[in-house]
């Protein structure tokens, strides 16, 4: 039987700080690295079965702000994140995946400087005021990753 994680999102509903490091060059053995502070505000949609988020950035770079959809398919017990940056105002190819013993692992693939790579998202650190989110990057299959965004989220008190 599938475990029911409807609610694995939950924890994320609210107002977060978001601090972040994003290494400047992907794949491309970098170790500089741009931090940046940021928000994101996340609200339940249709009841509670899915959820939204807007996210605010200031980074060196440029402003960043973007959209992420989470969508819960009861059937296969997984979650597709759907994100959009405003800069495109596209949404990307979905994040697949889910929760297990508090950690959330969820993976694609896309397209890096015309290879194809696999990207994953890891959640974890999950508590009531704190949690942690991290990007990373395959160019072999998987054997290994290169992490390149990691987002460190208080609960706005404010």
């Amino acid at each position: 039987m599938t475990r029911d994680g409807q609610k694995d999102f939950d924890f994320l509903i609210g107002t977060w700080k978001v601090r972040n490091r994003r290494l400047r060059e992907r794949l491309k053995g970098s170790t500089q690295w741009d931090e940046f502070d940021a928000t994101s505000a996340v609200r339940p949609v249709w009841g509670g079965l899915a959820n939204m988020d807007e996210y605010e950035g200031h980074a060196p770079f440029g402003l960043i702000q973007g959209m992420t959809v989470r969508l819960y398919d009861a059937a296969t017990g997984q979650w597709r994140l759907h994100w959009a940056n405003r800069a495109t105002g596209i949404f990307d190819a979905p994040m697949v995946g889910r929760f297990e013993n508090g950690r959330g692992e969820f993976y694609n693939q896309e397209l890096h400087e015309g290879q194809a790579v696999y990207a994953r998202f890891i959640w974890s650190g999950i508590t009531a005021t704190a949690c942690r989110w991290e990007q990373a990057l395959s160019p072999d299959g998987g054997k290994t990753w290169e992490t390149n965004w990691i987002m460190e989220m208080t609960r706005w008190e404010g």
